[in-house]
């Protein structure tokens, strides 16, 4: 009964759509209509400003971070611990508040994953940083971040926190679908014009 309540409130928690909220309340726009169409930071800092966007990643990330850290103060099983931040990142790709739409999740689950494995993530973020300095795509770099994570985990010997990895990796590539048929065609938008 405890790990359904955990996981009803780590969804919600996750589902709260931040991108939207700001972007209507401090510029007027609504990026599910403007942009790439999605409620994430990317989205919302170059419709709105960078502040705008920092801030919205802020709060996808802690998101996240968040239900998982609270629930790593009652339970040591990662793979609890992995299944709260499958509920959190579903909530925000899948948002009750936005009729099963959402973003794309990568930033709640950054937030996540810091609170399951901060030196893992520490690892994933620079394999982003690399991908987003020698190709300049924030898609193909969250790609390469997310799918870097089983991998770190299973040389960190967090074998239970894998499966749901796994899902996780799976998930984010499915929403990222679009962007990976614009990457292969040549399309995709460059994080900054060079």
């Amino acid at each position: 009964m405890v790990t359904i309540f955990w996981l009803a409130i780590s969804y919600l928690l996750g589902a709260m759509p931040f991108g939207l909220l700001i972007s209507r309340t401090c510029c007027g726009i609504d990026p599910r209509s403007e942009g790439s169409g999605n409620i994430g930071a990317t989205n919302v800092g170059r419709l709105c400003g960078t502040k705008y966007g920092a801030l919205t990643l802020a709060l996808d990330m802690l998101k996240g971070f968040v239900p998982v850290a609270l629930a790593a103060s009652f339970s040591d099983s990662y793979f609890f611990l992995t299944l709260v931040a499958t509920a959190a990142v579903c909530g925000h790709m899948f948002s009750v508040f936005l009729h099963g739409k959402g973003g794309k999740g990568v930033a709640t689950w950054v937030g996540a994953f810091v609170a399951i494995s901060t030196s893992g993530t520490i690892l994933c973020a620079l394999g982003f940083l690399a991908a987003l300095y020698f190709y300049n795509f924030v898609s193909l770099a969250s790609l390469v971040m997310v799918a870097l994570m089983p991998v770190v985990l299973l040389f960190q010997g967090l074998f239970s926190a894998i499966p749901l990895a796994l899902v996780l990796m799976a998930l984010i590539f499915w929403k990222h679908s679009e962007n990976i048929q614009r990457l292969m065609a040549g399309e995709e938008h460059p994080w900054k014009m060079k």
